[in-house]
Order: C-alpha cells, then sequence, then structure tokens
C-alpha cells in the first residue's frame, strides 16, 4: 500500500552529465518496502504554489522480494527549465523532500512460466531493471529462464549503470547485458555492443510467441516502435509490459 513519508538525501554523484544518482534513507526512520520495477513519486510546488509531483523508479538492489530496504535509490535527469530538476539538482546532503509510494506494476511476477525475458530500456528507463537483478538471479537459477537486457543510449557515456549488468553477466549464466548505441560507437567496441537502435537488437533475437516476455520502460517513442515490432512478431499484448518515461517541467 502507498504511503507518504519524508525522504532525506544521504549521498549522490552523477551518472552522466545530466543524470543523477541520488540515495536517500526515509527522514522518519521507518523501512521501505518496494517491488522491483515500482516508482515512487516526489511532491513539491511551484513556483506560484501550486502542488504537482513526480515519479521516479526505484533503482535499489535490495534482497529481490518485499523485505524492506533501508535506502531509496533513484536517477533523475535533469530537464532544462523543469521544477523538478530545481529541486533535486540543488538539494544537498541533509535536506529531506516529501515522497509517495511505491507504486506500479512493472514487475517480474512468480505466476511467469516463460523461458525468455527481454528487457528493454532507454535512458533512465534502465533504471527498474538494476532493481530487479536479484529477482533475475533467482528465475534464472529456479527455472532456468534466460534473461537478456538491452539498453539504448546515444553513446557509451550514457549508459547508465552499465558496469553493474555487466559484473552480473559475469556471475550469472543465463543473463546478457548488450548496448545499442545510436549516435557515437566506441573506438574500440566492446563484446556486448551494437550499433544502432534497440529494435534493430529486437529483431536479432528473433521475439518467440511461446517462450517470450518483453518489458518496454523509457523514450515513449521507443515503447511504441518496439511494442508494434513486438505485437507483428506474434508476442500476445499481455506479454509485452510498458512503462514510459515522460519528462516534464
Amino acid at each position: 500500500m502507498a504511503e507518504h513519508f519524508p525522504l532525506r538525501l544521504v549521498s549522490s554523484y552523477m551518472l552522466a552529465d545530466s543524470v543523477r544518482h541520488l540515495v536517500f534513507e526515509r527522514a522518519d526512520g521507518q523501512p521501505f518496502a518496494f517491488a522491483p520495477g515500482q516508482f515512487i513519486q516526489v511532491h513539491f510546488h511551484y513556483a506560484d504554489g501550486k502542488p504537482t509531483k513526480r515519479s521516479y523508479s526505484v533503482a535499489t538492489i535490495g534482497a529481490g522480494d518485499a523485505t524492506p530496504v533501508e535506502r531509496v535509490e533513484i536517477a533523475v535527469s535533469y530537464v532544462e527549465g523543469g521544477a523538478a530538476t530545481e529541486l533535486l539538482a540543488n538539494l544537498k546532503e541533509g535536506e529531506s523532500i516529501d515522497a509517495s509510494g511505491p507504486y506500479g506494476r512493472f514487475c517480474l511476477f512468480d505466476a511467469d512460466a516463460n523461458k525468455r525475458y527481454l528487457l528493454v530500456g532507454t535512458g533512465t528507463g534502465i533504471t527498474p531493471y538494476r532493481a530487479m537483478l536479484p529477482q533475475i538471479r533467482k528465475v534464472i537459477a529456479d527455472r532456468g529462464a534466460e534473461v537478456y537486457v538491452i539498453f539504448g543510449a546515444r553513446s557509451e557515456r550514457e549508459l547508465l549503470y552499465a558496469q553493474d549488468f555487466i559484473d552480473f553477466e559475469h556471475e550469472n549464466p543465463g543473463f546478457r547485458f548488450y548496448a545499442c548505441l545510436s549516435r557515437e560507437q566506441r573506438s574500440l567496441p566492446r563484446l556486448y555492443d551494437r550499433s544502432g537502435y534497440v529494435q534493430n537488437l529486437l529483431a536479432e533475437l528473433a521475439p518467440d510467441p511461446a517462450g517470450d516476455i518483453a518489458y518496454l520502460c523509457g523514450n515513449p517513442n521507443m515503447v511504441d516502435q518496439a511494442f508494434a515490432q513486438l505485437k507483428e512478431s506474434g508476442l500476445p499484448v499481455p506479454h509485452i509490459r510498458r512503462e514510459k518515461y515522460v519528462s516534464s517541467r
């Protein structure tokens, strides 16, 4: 059940030129329970006093179940002139914000019996898959599922949390990480690099209507195009789970 609570900033660092990773703890001293893939909402006011809110997926790597965590981690993309950007870019360690949550059902489900997951994300849309890593380890170990994380970015500088996924792949057979670079390729490509958009790699992976479930998170254009592509390949609509990230001022 969603609840309201204060979050105190513990630490932060820049993930990319315009993306900040923030680590909070509940200022009321209570733990935070969430299902990987869920999000929180940050509540604040515009300069004219009008209340508003913004949604951010939880990036915390917990136990992979509903066990409460001590820290709430999020990734925030800065939007020029954005009210939330002004609030969160200037937030200092020890300062607090108002939040609520968790919300959402963009989660891995115990009832799933598929053979493969295709987890596609662009920008901060990769965040929920970071939180899912303990669950991903479990579905690979318990039922032999394969899990592919497909990250779309313009250049390597925008590959948020890439090392977390690379390290996870080394430790977990059955997991694959791909980086689809659409604008600027590396001078020395990595084994997991692909040129172009995530849709190109999806076609290469030949989605299987009988055994695949796909998750799409991030840029709305990517989500819509990949959704249409997966439907065309025969995936049932309930096996294509979507979450769009829309930048707001």
